[in-house]
């Protein structure tokens, strides 16, 4: 399939920057909305939460096989209909002061932007060369970094200056825009694709990432990092207030290094790519991270919260790196016809085990104490990298050849 003009990726860019902008708006906002205006406790913004993140793993699936089906164009504006439905339901949940209301409302937006993160993943080779691909996703990361660092920052803003929910109406907005730009995407049309049933294509993307040593390989260092960094989450905060010396105020500066991390890993990652060969990157990020959990470990007895925020930049940096060129090598060697299941696949693997690790963290910390804890997210760390360095990621020195078709493999 020809490549289509630049145009065509900057609107793409442009959407799904405004998607992503305003996913974390909505992500930000809903526990402020939920305290402030709902009276919510820990148990409801939990809930809440959970209803937002829910789709992440609910929905994946299914809309990989639509994705795979259906022509994009149509796919994006379900996608980002359903995305502001929910924005203006989550206005008038806000308004009624109704947690269910707001759960679904939150669950509707956020079903809207994987099926939009789903699509858009498979458009970007269909717009970019092979070898421009690695700079196209890391624009479209550098995008992401910027929403998610500075998502909590406004909405703070919003509710102390205006109101707890009127984060909400930015988020409808700038869904609005994006589905106005969506609208104006025409990519080329893909071949016809098969219409097996549905847990039969499901199974379909399944097996091949599976079967594929660098898809299988890009999905366990995925789910090891994963489960790895969210039970660092879920116990640095004690850790640091027990540990470092420090209050709640500087366990939150030294987590936010994190999104300075990302926010330079995705400036510098044009260069990079450009620059040092895949597997360099590929490798790079999980053993750095590896090396920074095992500096939160000992910055107790080294650098104290100083060590501990450097780490956390070093988490953002190298990921972001490791996730450009993972994603980069996807696409090529995944099958235009596949790429939507492909995608759901490795997302639901991920977002699964987050729920995991949150609770092995926290219980590891229960039982054994917070060392113990940060030592389970070493290890897990330590299997991301491992499965890396055991995988032929470790061994590609320039991008695999473009896949053509799914029984190739």
């Amino acid at each position: 399939m020809t490549p289509q003009r630049p145009a065509a990726f900057s609107r793409l860019f442009a959407t799904a920057a405004l998607v992503q902008a305003a996913d974390q708006i909505a992500l930000a906002a809903l526990p402020v909305t939920a305290v402030l205006l709902l009276g919510a406790g820990p148990a409801m913004v939990g809930l809440l939460v959970a209803a937002q993140t829910a789709a992440w793993l609910l929905v994946s699936l299914p809309a990989g096989v639509l994705v795979d089906r259906l022509p994009a164009p149509r796919v994006i504006r379900v996608a980002l209909v359903l995305a502001l439905a929910g924005m203006i339901a989550a206005i008038a949940a806000a308004q009624m002061a109704s947690p269910a209301l707001l759960a679904a409302a939150v669950f509707i937006a956020s079903a809207g932007t994987v099926t939009f993160v789903l699509v858009q993943v498979g458009l970007v080779p269909r717009m970019v060369p092979a070898a421009g691909l690695p700079a196209a996703n890391a624009r479209i990361e550098l995008a992401r970094a910027l929403a998610t660092a500075a998502a909590p920052m406004l909405v703070g803003v919003l509710a102390t200056r205006l109101s707890p929910a009127a984060a909400y109406p930015l988020a409808a907005v700038l869904t609005l825009g994006a589905l106005v730009l969506g609208m104006g995407l025409r990519p080329a049309a893909a071949a016809p694709a098969a219409r097996p049933p549905v847990l039969t294509a499901i199974a379909e993307g399944t097996r091949f990432v599976i079967r594929h040593p660098l898809l299988r390989a890009i999905a366990l260092c995925a789910v090891f990092w994963n489960f790895a960094f969210i039970a660092l989450l879920a116990v640095f905060v004690p850790f640091a207030l027990a540990r470092l010396s420090t209050d709640a105020a500087g366990a939150g500066l030294a987590q936010g290094f994190a999104g300075l991390g990302m926010i330079a890993g995705a400036l510098a990652a044009p260069a990079l790519l450009a620059k040092l060969q895949p597997r360099v990157l590929l490798v790079f990020g999980p053993c750095v991270s590896a090396l920074a959990a095992l500096a939160i470990l000992t910055a107790p007895s080294l650098g104290g919260i100083g060590l501990a925020g450097f780490a956390f930049a070093l988490i953002g940096f190298g990921p972001i790196l490791w996730l450009v060129m993972q994603l980069t090598v996807r696409q090529i060697v995944t099958p235009p016809e596949l790429m939507g299941r492909v995608t759901a696949t490795i997302q639901v693997a991920i977002y699964g085990v987050r729920p995991l690790g949150a609770l092995a963290g926290g219980a590891m910390a229960q039982g054994f104490g917070l060392d113990a804890a940060l030592i389970l997210v070493a290890i897990a760390f330590g299997a991301s990298a491992l499965a890396c360095l055991a995988s032929p990621l470790a061994r590609l020195a320039a991008l695999p050849a473009p896949a053509t078709a799914a029984g190739g493999l």
